[in-house]
This record gives structure tokens, C-alpha cells and sequence, in this order.
């Protein structure tokens, strides 16, 4: 595999596991392409192309020192500068993979947020107040992004010659939907079997032993779930924290998200919601883990690093037989 084929596998299998469906995520881009053609040239000139074939603007190429074939990847949850240099000294790497976003993939991540009123409104929370409050929030990261240093790991990898990508929102909705099937299978009736579920997660198993594992934020053990929204897991980032009396109206119980600031726990408990937080990094990986399979399949040594508990459901598969 080349970069631009672990970058096309990354795209297709973050499509294949979007909730809002592969069949609306095409319209949206065909939706992207229309109002592109009606632009300016001058304004075609500025735009990033790629967004019209890739529906998520924080996975991305970032560099392509060389374009060889991919035989070994360093893989982060977070990558900077020493992330790069541990590549050097490792030796070898060809490709080095970030799952938070970088460079230009990182200004744009309020542009993959809008999955979050597709995610809502599939849960019964009316579009246009998903909307509404999601676009307060989605201009807030934007402008937050604005004054960060978007570029300062993608040159270190330009200058000591690595091939640099990111696979965030691809690899989140793996994560989403592994989560949301095993979740309607077992169905729990108590928050405590809701916990003890997913600690049965290898990557939440492992997460747990150095006190980072599945959290109640709001409500406790006895509490019932109700009906169970992953609504937190993908979509770049926290949404509206205003959003949790809406969710409360249509009937939602308990929350599953990654992570949770302080004041929307607040304001998910105000409206006597649960939340469930899995936890942040042991979630990440387990996205990125499932994506990695794929590129293990193909022969692909992976390296893990900067958090990363990697979990090779292919050895599990081995074993079974």
C-alpha cells in the first residue's frame, strides 16, 4: 500500500460506519460539489478541493516526503515534534499516523461537526434545534482552532522526510458504531451494566488498570439507562452544552461520549440525565485499533505510541480457530 491507499481504506471505512448511512453521506457530498460549481473561480481557487470527495475535513494527508510502499507505521493518538524524532530513532517508519488532528486537518475540524445534528436528530432531537444549537458551538472551535499552531508537527516531518497523515472522524465512527451495536445487543437495563459491559472492552479493560476506564459523570450504578444515545462519541468534539434538556425531552436516559467538561456534566445532570464517559484515549484507540486491523491484514508492521493501547483483534481471530 502507498499513503494514498491507507488514506482511501481510512475514508472508506469511516463512511461505512457513519451513522446518518453511506447513501446520506453522498448526498452531502454531491451536496458539497453543487454549491462549488456555483462559485467564482476566484473562490473555487481557495476552497479545499479535497473536501469534495473526503466528507471528513480532519483526516488527512498531511505530507508526502516519500512515496513509497507502507511496510511500518508509527501510530499516536496525539503526534508532535517528539513523536517525529521517535520515528527517527526507531528507524525504518514509512508512514507516521496521528489520530488527533494536524496541520490543516486540525483548522478544519469544526467542519466535521455538523455530523453531530445528523447523530442528534437520528436520536429524535428535532434538526433544526440540533442546528441551532450546534452552530453556536461549531463557530466557538472554530474560532478557538484559529490561534493554534496548526502546522508546527507537519514541518517537523517535512524536515526530517516522513510521510505524515491523520485519521480522526474516520476512525471516531468505528468506534461509534462498535460501541452502538455491542450496546443494542446486550441492551442494559442499569447504568452498573452499562459499565460493566464496556469494561469487557479489551481497550477499556486495559484503560481501567491505570484508572483511566468507564466513568458514570452523572447518575450511579442502580440508576436505569433509559434509552441509550451515543451522541458524544464522533464529530470532532464536545457539542452544545445546551443541547442536554432537548435530548431529556425526547426521551433520551443515559449519554455515552468520550469526554465531558465540567460545565456540560452540569448541565446534563440539571436535566436528570446519565452519562456514561468510557473514557477519552482508551475510546480513541479503540477506533483507531479497528482501522489498524485492516492495515495489519495487509502486512502492515504497526508501532504504537502517545497513548495508544493497541489491540489486534486479528490475534483474537487466530486464536478462536
Amino acid at each position: 500500500m502507498k499513503i494514498q491507499d491507507v488514506y482511501n481504506l481510512a475514508i472508506k471505512m469511516g463512511i461505512k460506519s457513519d451513522f446518518r448511512g453511506e447513501a446520506n453521506v453522498r448526498k452531502n457530498l454531491r451536496r458539497r460539489k453543487e454549491k462549488f460549481d456555483k462559485l467564482s473561480p476566484k473562490e473555487k481557487e481557495e476552497l479545499d478541493k479535497e473536501t469534495l470527495k473526503n466528507p471528513y475535513s480532519d483526516t488527512r494527508i498531511l505530507n508526502i516526503s516519500k512515496d513509497k510502499e507502507i511496510r511500518k507505521v508509527l501510530v499516536g493518538i496525539d503526534v508532535d515534534p517528539s513523536e517525529i524524532l521517535l520515528a527517527k530513532e526507531i528507524g525504518g517508519i514509512d508512514l507516521i499516523i496521528s489520530h488527533h488532528p494536524l496541520g490543516k486537518a486540525l483548522a478544519s475540524l469544526a467542519g466535521v461537526m455538523e455530523l453531530q445534528c445528523d447523530v442528534l436528530n437520528l436520536y429524535g432531537v428535532p434538526i433544526n434545534i440540533a442546528e441551532g444549537l450546534m452552530k453556536e458551538r461549531i463557530s466557538e472551535v472554530a474560532r478557538g482552532i484559529n490561534k493554534l499552531n496548526h502546522q508546527r508537527t507537519v514541518d517537523a516531518a517535512k524536515i526530517l522526510g516522513f510521510n505524515l497523515m491523520c485519521c480522526h472522524t474516520a476512525c471516531d465512527n468505528l468506534s461509534a458504531k462498535f460501541l452502538k451495536e455491542k450496546i443494542e445487543k446486550e441492551n442494559p437495563e442499569r447504568i452498573g451494566a452499562l459499565i460493566d459491559s464496556l469494561k469487557e472492552i479489551p481497550e477499556y479493560k486495559e484503560a481501567t488498570k491505570f484508572g483511566a476506564g468507564p466513568k458514570i459523570f452523572v447518575g450511579d450504578r442502580e440508576n436505569r439507562c433509559g434509552k441509550i444515545a451515543l451522541t458524544e462519541i464522533t464529530g470532532g468534539t464536545e457539542g452544545s452544552p445546551k443541547i442536554y434538556e432537548k435530548m431529556a425531552q425526547v426521551g433520551i436516559g443515559t449519554v455515552v461520549g468520550m469526554h465531558q467538561s465540567e460545565d456540560r456534566r452540569k448541565e446534563a445532570e440539571a436535566a436528570n440525565l446519565n452519562v456514561v464517559i468510557p473514557g477519552h484515549i482508551s475510546s480513541d484507540s479503540l477506533g483507531v485499533n479497528l482501522f489498524l486491523d485492516e492495515l495489519e491484514k495487509r502486512g502492515i508492521k504497526i508501532i504504537p505510541c502517545s497513548g495508544l493501547i493497541r489491540v489486534s483483534r486479528n490475534k483474537n481471530k487466530k486464536k478462536k480457530k
